[in-house]
C-alpha cells in the first residue's frame, strides 16, 4: 500500500473515530456480556453472549447488527456473517460523513416518518445500503 493509500485510509478512520468510540464503548459493555470480537478486514465485529437475548427481547428496534464507524455489534456470530455486506455500506458512510452520520440517519428517518412512511425501510441510509448489496 502506497503512502497515499495509508494516509487516505487513516484519515477515515479519524474522520469516522467518534462513531468508533461510541461503537467501542458498547463493544465493551456486550464483550463483559459474553460476546466474542474479532477484527474482520479493519472492522471490529463483537456478537454472541447476551447481547443477542437483550436485542431479540426489545419491544422495538429489533436489529440483527448495527453499525457504530468501524464497530459493528451482531445479535451472534451468524448474524455478523449474514450481515457482514450490509454493514460495511454503513461503515463506509461513516468513513464519508463522520459523526455527522448520526444526525442525518436519524433525520432521513425522522423525515420519513413525518411523510407517513417507514423510518426504517425508507431511511436514506438504510436504502443505499440495500442496493449496494443487492438486497431486497
Amino acid at each position: 500500500m502506497n503512502c497515499h493509500r495509508r494516509l487516505l485510509l487513516a484519515l477515515k478512520y479519524v474522520w469516522a473515530s467518534p462513531a468508533s468510540v461510541v461503537g467501542l464503548a458498547l463493544a465493551l459493555v456486550v464483550w463483559a456480556g459474553g460476546a466474542k470480537m474479532a477484527v474482520i478486514d479493519g472492522v471490529l465485529e463483537v456478537g454472541g453472549g447476551r447481547v443477542g437475548y437483550g436485542i431479540t427481547r426489545l419491544p422495538a428496534c429489533r436489529f440483527s447488527a448495527i453499525t457504530f464507524g468501524h464497530v459493528v455489534i451482531g445479535i451472534d456470530g451468524n448474524a455478523l456473517i449474514d450481515c457482514r455486506a450490509h454493514e460495511r455500506v454503513h461503515v463506509r458512510q461513516y468513513e464519508r460523513w463522520g459523526v455527522l452520520f448520526f444526525p442525518l440517519y436519524l433525520g432521513s428517518s425522522l423525515w420519513q416518518l413525518l411523510c407517513g412512511r417507514n423510518p426504517y425501510w425508507d431511511n436514506y441510509f438504510e436504502r443505499q445500503a440495500y442496493r449496494q448489496t443487492g438486497e431486497p
